[in-house]
């Protein structure tokens, strides 16, 4: 099961964050378009995994393992260089931090369920505000020459790649709250058990 192709799609997603990292630093146009298109096909590769898996019938456990621990990877590298360089800067990195601690808390809680055998199926809007996540990170990735292409007056690339940040910070407390909810209400319920 390990080389089925959402499998390959996974494990390619973690292959390419070092190359995403390495080429982040080329100057120049190079390095905003690179990182932002290999971005781009990791990004896709989330999508297109699941799709094929649930199509073809090739859910493993391995799959479900290895996925999020995939899509996490991708947003931490990308968000610390973001930071790193001051793309994200000032109080703007409280929307990356609030980002990074809800993706460590559903890990913890979901470990912490499925010790229950309880799932947490992700909601429409946790998959809305991932789409939303990943293109403010896109779209900030593309640094100046995303600037030079996207510029209203006084929004440019940068300046909607961090509205968005921001509307993906508030959809991740929303989402995370309703995670966070569910996990309590078990922890709760069995602690009453004993």
């Amino acid at each position: 099961m390990i080389f089925k192709i959402p499998n390959i799609l996974t494990i390619g997603r973690i292959i390419i964050v070092p190359i995403f990292v390495l080429t982040f630093f080329l100057p120049g146009f190079f390095g905003d378009l690179i990182p932002f298109f290999l971005f781009i096909v990791a990004s896709f590769t989330d999508f297109l995994d699941g799709l094929l898996a649930r199509l073809f019938k090739e859910e493993s456990k391995f799959g479900e393992m290895l996925d999020p621990i995939a899509d996490k990877i991708l947003v931490v590298a990308a968000l610390v260089l973001l930071v790193m360089t001051d793309t994200i800067k000032n109080y703007e990195v409280i929307a990356a931090i609030i980002i990074l601690t809800r993706e460590i808390l559903i890990s913890g809680l979901r470990e912490f369920l499925a010790k229950g055998q309880i799932s947490v199926p992700v909601s429409g809007l946790a998959k809305i505000k991932t789409f939303i996540q990943m293109f403010s990170i896109a779209i900030l990735l593309t640094g100046e020459t995303g600037n030079k292409f996207i510029n209203f007056e006084d929004y440019n690339a940068q300046t909607i790649g961090i509205i968005l940040l921001w509307l993906s910070a508030f959809l991740t407390l929303y989402t995370g709250y309703e995670y966070l909810i569910k996990g309590i209400d078990y922890a709760i319920n069995e602690d009453e058990k004993k």
